[in-house]
């Protein structure tokens, strides 16, 4: 199972990217799959997720990120909106079988992450 995060970048505060996980040699149909993110010297964060339990968001999203997914392209996406300095990270993706968790232990696998800078 292999994940590639694409689609980070420097971006000004206010400014909107769009991060891309995309699935190769199997389909992400089944999948729970979300976004974590890790700013230097923090612990990796929680921020978005979707899977058969629904779409959920950490708080700090607060309206501004929209997980989806397409699975004719085999992807899932996280729009982010409004961005701020402080969503500054690298942002990863990760997938299990069926159902999100909070607790990124749960997650089976990883993609190498696609990082994000908000100038101010």
């Amino acid at each position: 199972v292999q994940l590639q995060a694409s689609g980070g970048g420097l971006v000004q505060t206010g400014g909107s990217l769009r991060l891309s996980c995309a699935a190769s040699g199997y389909s992400l149909s089944t999948y729970a799959v979300s976004w974590f993110r890790q700013a230097p010297g923090k612990e990796r964060e929680f921020v978005a997720a979707i899977g058969r339990n629904g779409i959920t968001y950490n708080e700090f999203v607060n309206g501004r990120f929209t997980i989806s997914r397409d699975n004719a392209k085999n992807t899932v996406y996280l729009q982010m909106n409004s961005l701020k300095p402080e969503d500054t990270a690298v942002y990863y993706c990760a997938a299990r079988l069926y159902s999100y968790y909070i607790d990124p232990d749960k997650w089976n696998y990883w993609g190498q992450g696609t990082l994000v800078t908000v100038s101010s």
